[in-house]
């Protein structure tokens, strides 16, 4: 909105009406330019909401839902919703039976998102030169995790070597948990750790490596 007298965008709302309407949402808007303090109407008009399929991605589960969002407004990967069952974040969208990374709401068959209210589950893989202890663990969605980092999980001291994303593996650098798949390392002889994910784990397995898989 911009004054049209003066061209300013330094708007301020006086009042609000809502106009009836079966198709759109109308919204009659009283506004004061603060610059030149003249006072005037503008109108904006919008779709109503379009119930869309929401299915949200809760660490091992997934729970089906609807969700209603304006049609005309355009969603990207990474973008938060506010779901009946909580804030969520955006992981892909079905249009015309294709995965795509934005579209426009009215043209999205369904809408895949992680629950942004509970920790993030990822795995960890510690190799033991024959056999690989595995986890998964349940840390907070926002630690920094670097490759080179020491980490402690129940008796072994590790050191990263890989990080595995949701969209590559890294061997260096770092990555946020909420973007981790996996993190990999081997026993390293320290006692001095970055990060003690013992108390974190909710699952553990002791497998051979696929190379020594008949």
């Amino acid at each position: 909105m911009e004054c049209p007298i003066c061209g300013s965008e330094d708007i301020s709302v006086l009042k609000v009406k809502t106009i009836p309407s079966k198709k759109k949402e109308i919204k009659e808007y009283l506004l004061k330019c603060n610059p030149c303090q003249h006072v005037f109407k503008d109108t904006i008009s919008q779709k109503n909401p379009v119930d869309k399929r929401l299915i949200i991605s809760e660490q091992d589960n997934s729970i089906k839902t609807i969700i209603s969002l304006f049609p005309n407004e355009e969603l990207n990967i990474g973008d938060n919703l506010i779901s009946e069952l909580g804030q969520v974040e955006v992981t892909s969208m079905e249009v015309d039976g294709k995965r795509v990374n934005k579209s426009i709401i009215e043209d999205i068959d369904t809408i895949w998102a992680s629950s942004v209210e509970i920790p993030i589950r990822i795995g960890v893989s510690v190799d033991l030169q024959g056999k690989v202890a595995s986890y998964k663990i349940d840390i907070d969605r926002d630690i920094e995790i670097s490759v080179g980092d020491i980490v402690k999980i129940e008796d072994y001291i590790i050191k990263i070597h890989v990080i595995k994303t949701t969209e590559r593996r890294k061997n260096s650098g770092y990555a946020l948990s909420k973007d981790i798949k996996r993190i990999y390392g081997r026993p390293i002889n320290l006692n001095n750790y970055d990060f003690d994910f013992t108390k974190n784990i909710v699952k553990k397995t002791n497998k051979l490596p696929k190379y020594l898989r008949k």
